[in-house]
């Protein structure tokens, strides 16, 4: 198992401020598995619209969280970083259920196990908890589109 900085997560995943939804990598089974963590910051772009007086981070980036961490799992396993031409992107969501609000303080930590993966397109099941309970979880099925580079 292996931890990655942000200066890691970066040279994985394609996105960048204000999409970069990873910080750091706590566990990684290339493979099989990737433990991730999202610090959630009142300073985030979205809170002033999602909701005044009430920030709560939208249900949509946490699934973009779980996507973005299965990229850093897909690109790490392949031995893999992306390059200009590559694309990590969704093809379908399953099953999504949201148990408990993220609010800002919160250290959302991002679990994603690889199902399986045929012809370029990977199932993943996820999960996103903070302090040990799930607010979140999902089945994800994304697609590679371009190539990565070494």
């Amino acid at each position: 198992m292996s931890e990655m900085d942000v200066y890691e997560v970066i040279a994985h995943l394609p996105q960048r401020f204000p999409f970069l939804l990873i910080d750091r990598v706590k566990e990684l089974e290339p493979g099989k598995r990737i433990v991730a963590l999202k610090n959630v910051s009142v300073n985030e772009p979205y809170f002033p619209g999602h909701f005044p007086g009430r920030p709560i981070m939208p249900g949509v980036l946490i699934l973009e969280a779980m996507a973005q961490a299965a990229g850093v799992l897909i690109f790490r396993s392949r031995g893999e970083k992306p390059d200009k031409s590559s694309v990590y992107y969704y093809v379908g969501i399953d099953h999504a259920r949201f148990k408990k609000p993220v609010v800002p303080g919160d250290q959302l930590e991002i679990e994603v196990h690889i199902e399986r993966e045929l012809r370029g397109i990977a199932k993943f099941n996820c999960w996103a908890r903070v302090g040990g309970q799930t607010v979140a979880e999902a089945t994800i099925l994304c697609a590679m589109q371009g190539g990565g580079g070494k």
